[in-house]
């Protein structure tokens, strides 16, 4: 077995586990269904040990099919890399990204900087998806997911794009109706508008008694959209918690007012580009990323 071979074995056994089964990892390669069991089994028999336990049902990973899956996705990344390095030096990198990314950050940050990004990059290809949840990145095949606020811990590799902050505020229309709290405990009398998805997004940090604390908000609305929320306060339907860039144009304008500045603990939120190991080194997603850094950061506005 030559080591093309082999390398092509493991990234069917990849293709067989991220897509759940023989048929579709066969409609992704090329290959029968037939062929497809045909490299797995070759694969064990090289390795003297089961990858993969078959049922009538569905397939379940051993140890061992675990401990390949990891370290096979690596190497495929890597033989990319390498490849596409070298395509790379005949000119500017090129292909397709898939990413993922929060309708905020897709809206406020990516939109206004891609006619840019496309003008350096004609040959590199996006494939966004935009969604308000937290994406499987490896079980979803995406090149990067870019995550507002703390990451839990995990083998991707973590890249920080920049950070923002959270900003609580309200429409001078409703200030005018219901009045301005002026500490913690006044928000128990407001109809405070929250995201969903995100449980400690429902308490917000502030200073009481010079401690900090978190404080639970009674919701009016919640959504899991952050726009649509700034909308709703726009309208007059209550006080918001967003990240500032979500923002930041209608508090310069004065459609908003920040509230609460002399005791909201304001914690920064990093922006963090999410990448399965090895894609990091491909030329056309460091020069996303790397665009991303220079030409999307948060902006240094008064609150």
């Amino acid at each position: 077995m030559n080591k093309t071979a082999a390398s092509d074995e493991i990234g069917i056994f990849v293709r067989v586990v991220e897509r759940g089964g023989f048929a579709a990892a066969a409609e992704e390669t090329g290959l029968t269904p037939s062929g497809v069991s045909k490299a797995v089994t070759r694969l064990e028999d090289r390795l003297g040990v089961k990858l993969l336990q078959r049922t009538t049902r569905r397939l379940m990973m051993t140890a061992e099919g675990e401990m390949l899956l990891a370290r096979g996705r690596e190497i495929l990344a890597a033989i990319e890399a390498t490849e596409a390095e070298v395509m790379a030096a005949r000119g500017k990198p090129k292909g397709s990204i898939r990413v993922s990314m929060g309708t905020a950050y897709a809206k406020h940050r990516l939109a206004p900087v891609l006619p840019k990004f496309r003008e350096l990059y004609p040959e590199i290809d996006l494939n966004i998806s935009v969604a308000d949840r937290r994406v499987d990145v490896i079980g979803e095949q995406l090149d990067v997911a870019i995550r507002t606020g703390a990451l839990a811990d995990s083998s991707l590799i973590a890249r920080q794009l920049g950070q923002a902050r959270r900003v609580i505020a309200a429409s001078p229309a409703y200030l005018a109706r219901h009045g301005e709290p002026k500490k913690a405990s006044d928000l128990a009398d407001h109809a405070c508008l929250l995201i969903t998805g995100f449980s400690r997004l429902s308490e917000w940090p502030l200073k009481v008694d010079g401690k900090v604390t978190p404080v639970s908000v009674k919701p009016a609305v919640l959504c899991d959209n952050a726009d649509i929320l700034a909308e709703m306060a726009l309208a007059g339907l209550g006080i918001v918690r967003l990240a500032s860039f979500v923002i930041e144009d209608a508090i310069a304008e004065g459609r908003l007012k920040p509230l609460l500045v002399d005791c909201h603990v304001s914690e920064p939120v990093p922006i963090t580009a999410l990448m399965p190991p090895g894609r990091q080194h491909l030329p056309r997603v460091r020069a996303f990323i790397d665009f991303l850094v220079e030409h999307a950061p948060e902006p240094v506005r008064p609150m």
